[in-house]
């Protein structure tokens, strides 16, 4: 056995997700603290976040409820075995959430990442149809550009392709909508764009080709948000669920992203008047303090599987971290904040304002739309030299290295998410921050 006194290379034994590691650890971008609005440099050097960490510090860092909440649970039920057992808090949580969601989404199937909580969907989904005798419902539908997480079910149904081409054929029996933006007819748009939702007519033409009763659900995000915010168009998501409806296919919303007052409510669903069949959930739900994640799904799917003998297992499906006791009163803890300081309706009131400042930067050098959406955005930029990507990563080292901001970079389109907790002043550093960002590598 190697001794545990060793003395490591600290940047190389590890295999950064997401990254271009050479690159990386020559020069690498660390932070080792972090409260409210900013992170923290190993040296000190304060870093605003302009996307939330990824999407998840709803709330701000480090904030004082949640992290007592974790260490009193830690010292005092540090785990419960997740299987044919459980704890007080985990069922407090699914009663709380349950209230959250829209609908009759009164049951919560707990997991620790988004990338889980979509595979389990899939699964729930599989599963209700064989248990109303239904068993040829198999076909899931994606869109493209979509992303679902990195499990083997998400990015089948997913539509990002660098997530896709190494991995082979993935899932089969899986198709995909068209994304649903048009430079063209939505550039420089706030909120939803008024040109679109004739596209969701593509599922009719998807259902025509493989037939209803080979289908089993509809997956989309209500905000494409990885791939760099695309807004629903008006009345997209409603076809959605109309046609959905009318053939018995399932409608899930990942809601990873747009959950927990993003775009100023509890669920993005509730901003759109449309109640899906499933909710996946992550990031948000515990303010990211502990990893959780988890499916809302309705009381019509619930009881399908509530049949046979009481003794036995209904779903032959979890995880060891299911519920765990920590992610469990980390989201206690984390609903109370976003209910004590009003964040929901604090993002509904910033909008405008971030939706303002964004659009500004509309005449930067390179700049070739810019769509806002609650408290979120998309700006992209003209990519450099024939290669697409490299300004996004020249920017990515600008904004640590010199800068001193976090916003998150998909290929050339900047991401910005900022906490709801940012004040009006954050949001003009943001955007100054950005604009020096845009120029410098223009």
């Amino acid at each position: 056995m190697a001794p545990l006194d060793l003395s490591p290379n600290e940047l190389e034994p590890y295999w950064v997700p997401f990254t271009a590691n050479r690159a990386f650890k020559k020069r690498p971008r660390l932070f080792a603290g972090a409260k409210g609005m900013h992170y923290f440099k190993p040296d000190g050097t304060k870093v605003i976040d302009g996307t939330s960490g990824l999407f998840c510090v709803n709330a701000g860092h480090c904030r004082e409820p949640i992290v007592k909440a974790i260490q009193e649970q830690a010292a005092k039920l540090d785990y419960s075995p997740a299987f044919q057992y459980g704890h007080p808090k985990v069922f407090e949580l699914a009663s709380r959430l349950a209230l959250l969601a829209p609908g009759d989404l009164d049951y919560a199937f707990f997991a620790n990442s988004g990338s889980e909580a979509v595979d389990t969907a899939l699964k729930v989904a599989l599963g209700y149809h064989k248990a109303r005798g239904e068993g040829a419902r198999t076909r899931f539908i994606g869109r493209e550009r979509g992303y679902h997480g990195i499990g083997f079910g998400g990015i089948s149904v997913g539509g990002m392709v660098a997530n896709r081409k190494q991995f082979g054929n993935m899932l089969t029996g899986v198709d995909h909508l068209q994304a649903t933006y048009n430079r063209a007819e939505q550039a420089f748009t706030k909120g939803e764009p008024a040109w679109g939702a004739h596209l969701a007519d593509e599922l009719t033409r998807l259902i025509n080709l493989h037939d209803a009763s080979t289908i089993a659900a509809v997956i989309v995000e209500p905000v494409a948000g990885s791939t760099g915010i695309l807004p629903p168009p008006k009345g997209y998501l409603k076809k959605l669920r109309e046609i959905t409806q009318q053939h018995g296919i399932l409608l899930i919303f990942d809601e990873v992203i747009t959950g927990f007052g993003r775009l100023g409510y509890g669920f993005a669903s509730e901003r759109y008047g449309v109640t899906p069949d499933m909710i996946t959930f992550a990031k948000g739900v515990t303010n990211a303090a502990v990893p959780m994640a988890g499916v809302m799904a309705s009381k019509t799917i619930y009881d399908a599987f509530m049949t046979g003998p009481e003794h036995l297992v209904e779903l032959f499906h979890g995880y060891t971290y299911s519920g765990h006791p920590l992610a469990a009163v980390a989201g206690l803890a984390t609903l109370d904040v976003y209910r004590d300081d009003g964040l929901f309706e604090r993002a509904q009131k910033l909008e405008p304002v971030f939706a303002d400042a964004m659009m500004s930067l509309k005449g930067e050098p390179g700049v070739e739309d810019i769509r806002t959406v609650g408290l979120l955005a998309g700006i992209d930029l003209a990519p450099t030299g024939g290669k697409p990507g490299l300004r996004g990563y020249e920017a990515t080292e600008r904004m640590y290295h010199d800068l001193n901001i976090y916003v998150r970079v998909a290929m050339d389109t900047l991401v910005v998410a900022p906490p709801l907790i940012a004040t009006e002043s954050d949001i003009a550093e943001i955007r100054d921050s950005l604009a020096k960002v845009i120029r410098a590598g223009a």
